[in-house]
């Protein structure tokens, strides 16, 4: 484990791979730029400085800083920069790097494609918090996106301020326990909803919540009422995920389940609503007073457009540069500290 920026830890997940540090993830147009400058014994100490698209969240501060940990010189070297979760416009930087540029001109491509993604999924995760106005939301996106980047995906999810995700590498990565319920391929293989909230119960250990689907076979109130009348004071909530084909959840919908129950007398039951929701969905349940107790939300997440990062250099040898139409030398940010 090596040390986050301010003290804290970088999980081992944030390990930069052979593939990023022999230059595979990076624009050809690099290989040959550092070909020449070394042919050339060119090496001048530069500054480069990364700003967003648009307004947003960043994230990915804490990969980038662990990809240039490893190739930066310790003796010439500056990174100043935002923290994970701060919020960010264009205009600004949010990572300047002052060093020799062979040491960091191979990874331009994938410190701006570490910053893009992440900030995006983190500020889609925001807008989600926002329109939730106070409710929890988890991150149920691991699904959506390809495996190798799950991990970061729930991760900036995380710094968008989900309280937490499903998968098991992004719980990791943020430091926390992973989300989740029963899964609709349990139930369908063991043919009813009751049985398999009743072999969850007896085959998952304490710490495990037990909140059960109830969505897949039969009515949702009904499915909810019978767990909750075998499972009682140990059934923490009911997730409903039902399917669109037959409307999907609706707020309507919760009312009523939430009135069942506690018409039975299961008050302490937590309703999980997931399924195709986004800050527009989710406001729906909101201003309709919806008794909704936690909104997992994936594809909206995981789909999330990345805030693409500009990466310009603005000095070199110490002389302002730019290209044209912007402006040369460094970009002044009060809020950028330095990390490195």
């Amino acid at each position: 484990m090596e040390r986050r920026p301010h003290g804290g830890l970088i999980p081992r997940e944030f390990e930069i791979g052979r593939q990023v540090l022999v230059g595979d993830t990076a624009d050809a147009f690099y290989h040959r730029t550092l070909a020449i400058l070394r042919n050339e014994g060119i090496n001048p100490e530069v500054v480069i400085e990364f700003m967003p698209e648009r307004r947003g969240i960043l994230c990915g501060i804490t990969e980038a800083r662990a990809l240039l940990t490893k190739v930066l010189p310790e003796n010439s070297r500056e990174v100043w920069a935002m923290d994970d979760g701060a919020e960010i416009e264009p205009g600004f930087p949010v990572l300047r790097i002052r060093a020799p540029y062979a040491s960091f001109g191979l990874y331009e491509t994938a410190l701006a494609g570490m910053l893009a993604s992440s900030s995006g999924w983190a500020g889609a995760a925001r807008e989600c918090v926002e329109a939730a106005a106070g409710i929890p939301v988890v991150s149920f996106g691991a699904r959506h996106v390809h495996p190798t980047v799950v991990g970061h995906m729930d991760y900036a999810a995380i710094v968008g301020r989900c309280v937490s995700a499903t998968s098991v590498v992004g719980s990791r990565m943020a430091g926390l326990t992973p989300s989740g319920t029963m899964a609709h391929e349990l139930v369908l293989i063991m043919g009813d909803t009751l049985k398999a909230a009743t072999a969850l119960d007896r085959h998952m250990p304490p710490e495990v919540p037990r909140v059960a689907l109830v969505d897949t076979f039969r009515d949702e109130a009904e499915e909810a009422i019978e767990v909750a009348r075998a499972l009682k004071e140990k059934l923490r909530g009911v997730r409903m995920d039902t399917a669109l084909e037959r409307g999907g959840v609706t707020p309507a919908l919760v009312r009523e389940v939430r009135a069942r129950l506690d018409q039975a007398g299961f008050s302490h039951v937590d309703i999980f609503v997931t399924g195709g929701l986004n800050p527009e969905r989710i406001r729906g349940f909101v201003n309709s007073k919806s008794p909704v107790s936690v909104f997992g939300v994936g594809a909206y997440i995981a789909g999330a457009m990345p805030n693409f990062m500009t990466a310009d250099i603005k000095e070199v040898s110490g002389k302002p540069v730019a290209r044209r139409g912007r402006v040369p030398g460094i970009t002044q940010n009060p809020k950028l500290v330095r990390i490195l």
